[in-house]
């Protein structure tokens, strides 16, 4: 089983708009609404493949019941821990026209340590069924420094590796405790460690302990860099659509083949990577298309050449 933890979930709001332009009125047919966050969005595609999967979240006010409410009729096996805050909101504006999609994500509200104790709990109770953690989405302001490195540890005493999607000082924090996994992308990796080289980012994260970290490079694929390789898979042309949600396909991807014991990075590399691209063909995140299998065969998996760096004058 693959149990995934959102610490700071959204309710999805999605509208598209012909031309979004700023300043000005817009008007739209209803918005979708789901219940989101990273973690949430991979146990949805984890799921809708056929894996068993556990989500465990948080829900409070009035959008957190929205968000009970759609992840039930979704179908996906979760357990929400209620809180007093309110779930955040998350609001995407599609503009048809150019194909581009504007986020605004609410930062959310930290619970308070008896809340994170009850889901922590939920954790815990869970743990002896699982094969794989994941860990994946932002950390609310204030939230405990301690929240992530717990997660970890806890898992890892009951031999459960842990897959880590996160950002900032959170993602050195994972490294550190111990996380199998690491998915940032080029912005986060930068953002965490200052190094602008992608190769010497992730490896400074395999220094602290991580055994893999897939860097997810955009339109220009994603990385896998361990001790010893540095692979690299791209398709062999751009997709147009939706990257909303394409990095927790590629989570998911991972997710799965952990908790079936697959460890080799060559192969984890190919599945997240052909995940991903399926997501940018769906309309919302937390789902892929099913062609990711023909997405897979058009991969191009090469040993990876860093960009040539020129020497300071």
């Amino acid at each position: 089983m693959i149990l995934t933890v959102t610490p700071n979930p959204a309710l999805d709001l999605t509208w598209h708009v012909e031309r979004l332009t700023l300043g000005e009125t817009h008007r739209a047919d209803a918005g979708a609404v789901r219940a989101g966050g990273k973690g949430l969005n991979v146990a949805r595609v984890a799921h809708a493949q056929g894996a068993s999967v556990l989500a465990v979240s948080t829900a409070g006010g009035r959008s957190g019941v929205e968000l009970a409410a759609e992840l039930g009729a979704s179908g996906v096996p979760h357990r929400l821990v209620p809180v007093v805050g309110a779930t955040r909101q998350s609001i995407a504006l599609v503009d048809e026209t150019l194909g581009d999609t504007t986020i605004v994500n609410e930062r959310g509200v930290n619970p308070s340590d008896p809340e994170w104790a009850a889901m922590l709990g939920e954790v815990v109770d869970a743990l002896p069924g699982a094969r794989v953690l994941v860990i994946s989405g932002s950390l609310p302001p204030g939230a405990p420094e301690t929240l992530l490195p717990l997660l970890i540890g806890t898992a890892r005493d009951a031999g459960v590796p842990v897959i880590v999607d996160t950002s900032g000082a959170a993602l050195l924090h994972a490294a550190d405790a111990g996380a199998s996994v690491l998915k940032p992308n080029a912005a986060e990796l930068v953002e965490a460690t200052g190094i602008t080289d992608p190769v010497d980012g992730a490896r400074s994260l395999i220094e602290r302990g991580v055994d893999l970290v897939l860097l997810s490079l955009g339109a220009e694929g994603m990385l896998a860099v361990t001790a010893s390789d540095v692979l690299h898979a791209r398709l062999d042309a751009p997709l147009a659509g939706n990257p909303t949600g394409a990095g927790d396909a590629g989570v998911a991807a991972c997710a799965v083949l952990y908790a079936d014991g697959v460890r080799d990075p060559a192969t984890i590399l190919r599945r997240a990577t052909a995940w991903s691209a399926a997501a940018v063909l769906m309309p919302l995140a937390g789902e892929i298309s099913d062609d990711w299998a023909a997405l897979e065969e058009r991969l191009v998996v090469t040993p990876y050449d860093s960009p040539v760096r020129e020497d300071p004058l």
